[in-house]
């Protein structure tokens, strides 16, 4: 797979591993998940993001799809939070 700075894993070449991750998603408890405006804002924020390769943040080594699916979870990144 090609490196790809800025990028989520829907918008790479990682098709299975996407699919992987989505389906974690819609498996999550409602309670559990971010609703579909936060998740989108969160997943713009990450794409402006000098850690994020590839679907990957460099910061903590999740899949950012999966990390802003978490309604609790913060960005990583503490010195400049993106959400």
């Amino acid at each position: 797979m090609k490196e790809c700075k800025r990028c989520l894993l829907r918008e790479s070449a990682e098709n299975a591993t996407f699919e992987d991750i989505r389906s974690r998603i819609d498996r999550l408890r409602p309670e559990e998940k971010a609703d579909a405006q936060l998740y989108e804002r969160r997943l713009d924020a990450c794409r402006t993001c000098d850690h994020l390769i590839s679907g990957i943040c460099m910061k903590c080594g999740c899949y950012v799809e999966f990390r802003a699916a978490f309604r609790q979870m913060k960005c990583p990144n503490v010195s400049d939070r993106k959400w």
